[in-house]
């Protein structure tokens, strides 16, 4: 079933960034697949970010395994040095041509496989004047979230420093699923330096000032345990990525 529908066009090519990610993603990537395959036009595509002969090895076997099974789902592609998770996102990107919307959920599963597919379906059916849309972990009626008390306090005052420094109201830039048109990203890519954690951060104020909306859609989230970001190291690197975006939007991007 592998190769079933490889000629259809593609309307979204969706990128799971994974850096030694071999024991969470045998949980969450069956199911996404299992999900895709049922929208037409979906690609899935696992980026290895430079994590190493073993859990490279480990990583090509579960996207092989899988393969015979899912139509949406593409080889491997290695990264042989670690870029970041925005340098992940940007390489899988780069690596498929004609989708008419480009997109990436985190590894982990704490977005599950049908909240990506309702944000691919809700971007899909988008097409008169299409936005990006960024999920969003908002606590309100009909949605559920499950997150760490230190981790969602930490999430506000980096939205908030966000909001502030950057003059978007955003609440949660954060959220590791979005869904970007492929004209607005190409319009948008050269404004893009951030690899890091922070690139998400760019990439909505670089949408922004080149005319794309950015929507927040809620979704239900849970955390997962095994995070690769630190509270202390990465939360300093980001703050410093947001100043250095602020810099060089108000200086036009240079």
């Amino acid at each position: 079933m592998a190769d079933a529908g490889h000629s259809m066009k593609r309307r979204l090519h969706l990128v799971v960034p994974c850096f030694r990610e071999s024991a969470r993603l045998p949980r969450f990537l069956p199911q996404l697949c299992a999900e895709m395959d049922e929208i037409a036009g979906v690609s899935v595509l696992v980026v290895d970010d430079g994590s190493g002969d073993s859990e490279a090895a480990a990583t090509r076997k579960i996207v092989e395994d899988l393969r015979g099974r899912h139509a949406c789902l593409l080889p491997l592609l290695e990264l042989p040095q670690n870029l970041g998770k925005g340098g992940a996102v940007y390489a899988g990107w780069a690596a498929h041509e004609g989708a008419e919307w480009l997109g990436f959920v985190d590894a982990d599963g704490s977005c599950g496989a049908l909240e990506a597919a309702r944000l691919a379906r809700m971007a899909m059916t988008d097409c008169a004047s299409p936005s990006a849309l960024f999920a969003s972990r908002v606590k309100m009626l009909g949605r559920r979230v499950e997150r760490l008390f230190k981790r969602h306090l930490l999430g506000r005052v980096y939205a908030t420093l966000v909001s502030e420094l950057l003059r978007i109201p955003v609440y949660d830039s954060q959220c590791g699923l979005k869904l970007v048109p492929r004209a607005a990203y190409e319009k948008a890519a050269g404004h893009l330096h951030v690899h890091g954690f922070a690139f998400d951060v760019e990439l909505m104020a670089a949408l922004l000032d080149t005319g794309c909306p950015v929507v927040e859609a809620p979704i239900d989230w849970r955390e997962t345990p095994g995070g690769k970001v630190s509270l202390l190291r990465d939360s300093w690197r980001m703050a410093l990525d947001v100043w250095r975006i602020r810099r060089r939007r108000a200086n036009g991007w240079k």
